[in-house]
């Protein structure tokens, strides 16, 4: 028997514990700050939100908490960064001990997403859209978690991975 909400990095045990949909909170997790991005309820678009500078993690889940209740979160997408060949290093150590503590800080599931390419994916698209090089140091962060979120949702709605 599992105590609190699941954290997985299945999608389909995620799915299963969301099965009445909603919509999501995506973060991409750094050592500085954590990058925050939410999608709908019926999980077909991510959209950017904002960067937040991590502090203490009380100070830090206290404002995600507050977001959960504006959006109506039901879940949570957090980015999992492995290594080129699928390994695991200290970064995506710290990323699950991060996913067990908001999960149980805001008493919702957590799905842990590969987020290989993710930052460089966010960066291209922020070209793409001519966007000055300040602009992207601003935001890419919270690009980076919608890439992470909509690859998440794209899984979870269509079946693909």
């Amino acid at each position: 028997m599992v105590d609190g909400p699941i954290v997985t990095d299945n999608r389909l045990d995620f799915g299963d514990a969301l099965a009445d949909g909603g919509a999501l909170l995506g973060l991409d997790v750094g050592t500085k700050s954590v990058g925050v991005a939410t999608c709908d309820a019926g999980w077909r678009y991510a959209t950017a939100g904002k960067t937040l500078q991590r502090g203490k993690f009380t100070q830090d889940s206290g404002k995600l908490r507050e977001l959960v209740r504006e959006r109506s979160i039901k879940g949570v997408v957090i980015g999992l960064p492995r290594n080129m060949d699928g390994s695991e290093g200290p970064r995506a150590q710290a990323s699950r001990a991060y996913a067990r503590n908001i999960a149980a800080a805001l008493d919702l599931p957590v799905l842990l997403w590969d987020e290989r390419w993710s930052t460089a994916s966010a960066e291209a698209a922020m070209i793409g859209q001519d966007m000055s090089r300040s602009k992207r140091a601003e935001r890419i962060d919270a690009h980076a978690a919608a890439v992470i979120l909509q690859g998440a949702i794209d899984a979870l709605a269509g079946g693909g991975f």
